[in-house]
């Protein structure tokens, strides 16, 4: 059953595992930790686009898309998420717990951020 605080729709760890097992088109799951958070261990696959700069990038957000938004707890990737739908975008998504919850596989490194608007827009 999903749950929403604020108005913003919230996937718990298995919830996230599905959805990134099933890819659907229409989703894009995005990391918004700092570089050296992502560095120490990010989900594969998710690309980073910290926090600060979101607002820089709203251009780049597609409102037929659904925006799932990481952190290490759940608290930051709501408040982008409540700052998107204050812009307008009505499909964005919080993963409650964040990083603290998350029990699988991980990867280290820098695998993928996005440096602009473009990148942002091809996101799938």
């Amino acid at each position: 059953m999903t749950k929403e605080v604020d108005g913003i729709k919230q996937v718990d760890v298995n919830e996230l595992k599905e959805l990134l097992g099933n890819k659907p088109e229409d989703t894009v799951v995005i990391d918004i930790r700092e570089p050296e958070e992502y560095d120490a261990g990010h989900i594969p696959g998710v690309p980073l686009l910290p926090m600060n700069a979101v607002p820089e990038m709203v251009e780049g957000f597609d409102k037929e898309k659904e925006y799932i938004f990481i952190c290490r707890s759940g608290n930051r990737s709501q408040n982008v998420a409540l700052f998107l739908k204050d812009k307008g975008y009505d499909r964005v998504t919080n993963y409650k717990g964040g990083m603290l919850e998350w029990d699988t596989e991980v990867n280290t490194g820098m695998e993928k951020r996005i440096e602009n608007v473009e990148e942002l827009k091809n996101l799938k």
